[in-house]
């Protein structure tokens, strides 16, 4: 479904399998994923797939890293320890962000419509080709 979506925190409310979250990582976790995921990891996104032995099986959608950036994933499965993260976040999906861009959207083209509109409908002198200029007639 398209659309925006917000981080909510979860307060130490357990999440459900097959929510969409996104979890902090810990400098610990940092460490931890460093082999598999790289040190400068600073929050994975995805599906919760299971939750076993404080362990979270995560189905990755993207990671952020520490100096900015995003790199989007296609749902490898990741397994995090409790230790590797501090908060958990909820996707949840936001009704007035979406009308907002939306306007934003539909505002945006019909602006560019109008001026396109505008544009085509004025009357340019045209400028005969200087003299000895061959010209392709259709």
């Amino acid at each position: 479904m398209m659309g925006c979506y917000t981080l909510q925190p979860t307060m130490g409310v357990s999440p459900e399998i097959g929510n969409e979250l996104a979890f902090d990582i810990t400098d610990v976790g940092r460490v931890g994923l460093g082999p598999s995921m790289g040190s400068e990891i600073a929050q994975v996104e995805g599906r919760l797939v299971s939750r076993e032995n404080a362990e979270y099986l995560v189905s990755v959608t993207s990671v952020r890293f520490l100096r900015g950036g995003e790199q989007p994933w296609r749902g490898e499965q990741v397994r995090l320890k409790s230790e590797y993260v501090g908060s958990t976040y909820q996707k949840q999906f936001s009704k007035g962000r979406t009308i907002a861009l939306s306007a934003a959207g539909v505002g945006a083209a019909v602006f560019l419509l109008t001026r396109s509109l505008i544009g085509s409908a004025r009357d340019e002198p045209s400028t005969p080709p200087p003299e000895g200029t061959a010209i392709r007639v259709p």
